[in-house]
């Protein structure tokens, strides 16, 4: 019998399917594992708003000790969670093919998707004059900064709520909340069939860097993971998700900032589009351009450099001295 590949993963519906789908993987390339289940802070604390938590690596950093504790191998994590700068001794091992990097609207009147929630992706003026049924001003619940200010800047007039815990809790509070909807990450929802009939795309909302990608981890140096992990690892979203991670890194470094990143190829070109706005999203920058795939390496680094000088850096001084 050869090494069981012990995994380690959080004890979330979610993770254990991302890690149950790395498991299935390893066996499909003769490579046996186990999950070995570890709590992170982030599943513990459920009321603090994760912005106010030092948010980055809150759900990675108990698992990062296990990893260099050896009591598992690898490690699975949705990689927008992951920090951009990996703690030492730790390495990437493999990305998975990407899921959907969508944001979704999950809306309380499944009744009004082909009405009024449907306009919530056209001008904005005409969505607010369609809601005649509700009251306003639109509440909306999500634990993420950078939703908050894509939303505040879309519609200065809503109102945003802090929402936490694992995708199944988040779900039930929205039910039983008087808020209008609430903001999901597609593929969380899709993964493990939860996503509502009344839910809806937001097309105008940029993603979190690396959103709907699964990363995984193992000690540096641990050669036999490293090309177990290997045989899955997909090209094409290791190269997007490093420009979008690389994008985040020089802009401010942490997921609990309004920075949001796409990269996509197509043929042998990348599409590029990121942003950073204000928290209150009044203020936004934006950078959108196509590169050939052979300059992918340092791309990210060039696309921060370029938003920094021409508007965000006022923007991210204001986070930085706010956060102080």
């Amino acid at each position: 019998m050869g090494k069981i590949i012990r995994i380690g993963t959080r004890e979330s519906q979610l993770a254990v399917w991302q890690a149950t789908k790395v498991q299935q993987l390893l066996a499909q390339n003769n490579f046996q594992s186990e999950l070995v289940y570890i709590k992170s802070e982030g599943d513990i604390d459920l009321q603090t708003p994760l912005y106010e938590m030092g948010v980055q690596g809150i759900f990675t950093k108990s698992i990062d000790i296990a990893l260099l504790n050896n009591k598992i191998d690898i490690a699975v994590h949705s990689m927008k969670d992951v920090p951009t700068q990996l703690a030492k001794g730790i390495v990437q091992a493999a990305v998975l093919e990407r899921a959907s990097y969508k944001d979704i609207l999950v809306y309380k009147d499944a009744a009004l998707v082909n009405d009024e929630w449907a306009m919530v992706n056209e001008d904005p003026s005409k969505f607010e004059a369609s809601l005649t049924t509700h009251q306003s001003p639109i509440t909306i619940a999500t634990s993420s900064i950078r939703r908050k200010a894509q939303w505040l800047n879309r519609f200065p007039n809503h109102i945003l709520e802090n929402l936490r815990g694992n995708v199944n809790t988040r779900l039930r509070k929205v039910a039983e909340s008087n808020w209008h909807g609430a903001i999901f990450a597609a593929a969380g929802l899709e993964r493990i069939n939860l996503r509502p009939v009344n839910s809806i795309e937001l097309n105008w909302m940029l993603p979190a860097p690396a959103q709907g990608a699964i990363m995984v981890v193992c000690r540096q140096g641990d050669d036999f993971c490293l090309d177990a992990c290997g045989h899955f690892n997909d090209t094409n979203t290791a190269i997007c998700t490093k420009i979008e991670r690389d994008f985040l890194r020089i802009l401010l470094g942490g997921c609990s900032t309004p920075i949001s990143a796409l990269a996509e190829v197509n043929n042998d070109t990348i599409i590029f589009k990121g942003n950073i706005l204000s928290v209150d999203g009044k203020e936004k920058v934006v950078i959108e351009k196509n590169i050939p795939i052979a300059e992918a390496d340092n791309f990210g680094k060039i696309a921060a450099a370029y938003l920094l000088a021409n508007g965000g850096q006022k923007i991210a001084d204001d986070i930085r001295n706010a956060t102080k």
